[in-house]
C-alpha cells in the first residue's frame, strides 16, 4: 500500500459493556477506495462515524495526513458525508442544498455560485436547481448528497450505505457514477456497505469486518480467490467448503483425502502435517461439470437438483459425503436430475480456510 494517509491505531469503542470496534489498525493512501464491509453490528458503520467525529473512540488514535483528529468537531476535519437516508433539507431547493456547506464556511456568492453549478453538473443535475427534495427521484436525492458533499472539496469523502434504499438498476448506475467520480477527481472514499457485489465493483480495497475487527483486507480479487478464513469465504460471494484430512505436501501442493474416499489436490505456500484436518473453499464458478471432466481434481458425483438463472444454471450435486454448488454455463447438453457426472477443478482454484 502507498504512504499512509487515513490512519486508525488500536482504536476501540465501546458501548458499556458491549465492544463495537475492537483494537482496530487500519491505514488508507491518499486517494484509495477502500470499502468495509461486513454484517449489521460488525462494527464498520461505527468506524466510519468515528472518522467523521460523530462519535469518539473509547481509546486508540485516527489520524488524517500525520494529524490526530479524534478530538476535532465534524465541522473542522474537512469530509464530505453521504448517507444511505439522504438526509437533505426538505424545505430547500436543490441549489439551496448543496450550496448549504459553503454558506456555513463563509464562502463568497460567487465562488458558492461557481462550486454549485460545477458539483450539480458532476452528478448530471444541472437542470434540477430550483426543485426540491420531494420532487425528485430517490436516485436524484442521492445525487444531491453527493454533490453536498463534494461542493466545498473535502479531502476524504464518507459513504455510508448510500445506495441501499435504491432499486437494483438505479443502484448499478450509481455504482459506476461513483466510481467515475472517484477516478476523475482522485477522492479518498472509505464506503459502507453490507452488499459484496457493491464492493467488489467500486473497491481499490475492501476490508471484511466480523465481530469489530478486521479480518482479511485486500483487493477485490485477492479477497474473493484467496479467502483466509471461513468466514470471509462465506460472506464475500458464494462458495462450497469442502472438509477433508492432509495426506501429503509436495512441491507447492497439499493432497486431502475427503470423507467420500476421494482424494483432491489443492496449491499452497506452505506445508501442513499428514493428518490434519482442513477446510478447502472452491467458488462454484470455478468447478466445471462433465462425463470426462476437467482439471487435476475430478470428483465422481451426482446431480441432485438444476435451477434456472437466466444467465447460468445452479447445479447442485452430491460427491460422497460433500454436497456442492455449481454454476454451469447454459447448453445444449445441460445436466439434468439423477445424472452421474464429473466435477473437476484446478489446484490453484482451491483454497484452504482456517
Amino acid at each position: 500500500m502507498r504512504e499512509p494517509f487515513l490512519h486508525f491505531d488500536k482504536v476501540t469503542k465501546s458501548f458499556g459493556i458491549m465492544t463495537v470496534v475492537d483494537n482496530l489498525d487500519l491505514s488508507i493512501a491518499k486517494g484509495e477506495f477502500v470499502s468495509l464491509l461486513g454484517p449489521s453490528g460488525s462494527g464498520k458503520t461505527t468506524l466510519l462515524m468515528m472518522l467523521a467525529g460523530f462519535e469518539s473512540p473509547t481509546s486508540g488514535a485516527i489520524s488524517v495526513g500525520g494529524k490526530r483528529v479524534d478530538a476535532l468537531p465534524p465541522h473542522k476535519r474537512n469530509m464530505g458525508v453521504v448517507f444511505q437516508n439522504y438526509a437533505l433539507f426538505p424545505h430547500m431547493t436543490v441549489v439551496e442544498n448543496v450550496a448549504f456547506p459553503l454558506k456555513m464556511r463563509g464562502a463568497s456568492r460567487s465562488e458558492i455560485v461557481e462550486r454549485v453549478n460545477r458539483a450539480l453538473d458532476m452528478v448530471q443535475l444541472g437542470a434540477f436547481h430550483e426543485r426540491r427534495p420531494i420532487q425528485l427521484s430517490g436516485g436524484q436525492q442521492q445525487r444531491v448528497a453527493l454533490a453536498r458533499a463534494l461542493v466545498f472539496e473535502p479531502e476524504v469523502v464518507l459513504m455510508d450505505e448510500p445506495l441501499g434504499a435504491l432499486d437494483k438498476k438505479l443502484r448499478e448506475q450509481m455504482q459506476m457514477d461513483i466510481r467515475a467520480i472517484h477516478h476523475r477527481l482522485g477522492l479518498t472514499i472509505v464506503f459502507v456497505t453490507h452488499d459484496q457485489t457493491e464492493a467488489l465493483t467500486m473497491s481499490d480495497r475492501i476490508a471484511i469486518f466480523n465481530h469489530g475487527k478486521i479480518e482479511q483486507i485486500g483487493g477485490p480479487a485477492d479477497i474473493y480467490d484467496r479467502p483466509r478464513t471461513q468466514f470471509v469465504a462465506e460472506f464475500i460471494g458464494e462458495t462450497n467448503l469442502l472438509g477433508g484430512r492432509v495426506t501429503s505436501y509436495d512441491e507447492g501442493i497439499l493432497t486431502i483425502a475427503l470423507g467420500s474416499s476421494q482424494n483432491i489436490r489443492v496449491a499452497s505456500s506452505t506445508g501442513m502435517e499428514p493428518g490434519k484436518q482442513v477446510k478447502v473453499s472452491v467458488r462454484p464458478e470455478r468447478i466445471e461439470l462433465g462425463t470426462s471432466g476437467q482439471g487435476q481434481n475430478q470428483l465422481i458425483a451426482k446431480v441432485r437438483d438444476v435451477v434456472y438463472h437466466g444467465d447460468h444454471l445452479q447445479v447442485q450435486i452430491e460427491a460422497g459425503s460433500q454436497s456442492l454448488v455449481v454454476k454451469a454455463p447454459r447448453k445444449a447438453d445441460a445436466p439434468h436430475i439423477g445424472q452421474d457426472v464429473r466435477a473437476s477443478f484446478y489446484p490453484e482454484h482451491g483454497w484452504i480456510v482456517a
